[in-house]
């Protein structure tokens, strides 16, 4: 079997060819991706939806070199993600699912992290490039020296992305970035990312079960199935791809209210809204 035609690797940040994923089981191999084709593109907000089981977070984890692929390759900015150095892990940022703030920190510790485990910037310099991240995600200075405990969902997934954008990743990995938050925090939640998106020229993969953050944020939706990619594009593109998960997905009942929402907002907020009416 050929290999796909590589994409322009001028515009492509994170480039997947004939990925593998097998987990070894109690009751033998079982197959989670299977010859998997993706690349993304710079600048793209680009979501991964699936149903249970399908390796939506561990196809992050693999783009974050946390997990190791059975075989094939994944690229990030033209480097295998295990062989990135100290300062090309920098290129990539994640946010987890629950935050994963360490308890014992304070905020401001916690979004500091990354820098200070480099050891190569003054205490000085830290401080003040995490204040400017907790400002930035919309967070002030009075909110500093408070630990996780103390904080909301939304302000612990807020300081998370502060954290995650330290230093100044062009990539930014979500996992699930509204879970948990109740609609009005969602939505703000979603705000944020979009101006973070337009000012910081981020490319963006998230994974995401809610419709409605998928419909406001995305550019582009890839959908595993069937153990890979089985379809990618505009949300117009995916919808009238003729699969039962599709269907289901995106034309049921969450789905048809997510899309209704979603064209009842004024033109020009969102990237995702090429969607289609449910139905058409």
């Amino acid at each position: 079997m050929s290999m796909p035609v590589r994409p322009d690797t001028d515009a492509t940040v994170v480039d997947i060819r004939g990925l593998w994923t097998v987990f070894q089981s109690a009751d033998g191999e079982q197959v989670v991706h299977r010859d998997l084709q993706l690349h993304i593109d710079r600048g793209e907000v680009l979501s991964l939806v699936g149903g249970s089981g399908t390796g939506k977070t561990v196809l992050l984890r693999q783009i974050l070199g946390l997990e190791k692929p059975t075989r094939g390759h994944v690229e990030v900015l033209g480097q295998e993600p295990g062989e990135l150095s100290a300062s090309g892990a920098a290129n990539v940022g994640m946010l987890f699912q629950h935050g994963a703030l360490f308890s014992a920190f304070s905020v401001l510790e916690n979004i500091a992290f990354p820098l200070r485990e480099l050891k190569l910037l003054p205490d000085e310099l830290i401080r003040h490039a995490a204040l400017v991240k907790l400002q930035m995600v919309g967070l002030g200075p009075q909110h500093a020296n408070k630990s996780p405990a103390d904080l909301s969902g939304g302000m612990i997934k807020r300081v998370a992305l502060a954290r995650a954008l330290i230093m100044d990743p062009p990539l930014l990995l979500l996992d699930e970035p509204t879970a948990g938050l109740d609609p009005e925090a969602s939505d703000s939640f979603c705000d944020l990312l979009r101006g973070l998106h337009r000012e910081l020229g981020l490319t963006v993969v998230m994974v995401t079960h809610d419709l409605d953050t998928l419909f406001d944020l995305s550019t582009r939706i890839a959908v595993l199935a069937d153990q890979k990619v089985i379809v990618t594009g505009a949300a117009r593109e995916v919808i009238a791809y003729p699969h039962p998960f599709i269907h289901e997905y995106f034309l049921g009942g969450r789905g048809q209210r997510a899309l209704e929402a979603l064209h009842d907002k004024p033109a020009g907020q969102s990237p995702a809204q090429q969607a289609p009416a449910a139905g058409r």
